[in-house]
């Protein structure tokens, strides 16, 4: 996990409702990924592989 986050511009997920809210930066070949409600903690980064997995995954379920 990544704390540092001041060159990634984040936007709110699509699949994020009120509850539950994630926001998504594009990296080349990554993706990160952040909880809105605690930004201060850092993203996790995902390769982009392993984010079309999740998302095919997610989309599907």
């Amino acid at each position: 996990m990544t704390t540092s986050t001041p060159h990634l511009n984040f936007r709110k997920s699509s699949y994020s409702n009120p509850q539950n809210c994630v926001e998504v930066a594009d990296l080349p070949g990554a993706a990160a990924v952040r909880d809105t409600q605690y930004r201060e903690l850092g993203h996790l980064t995902f390769g982009a592989a392993e984010w079309a997995a999740l998302l095919s995954t997610a989309i599907h379920d």
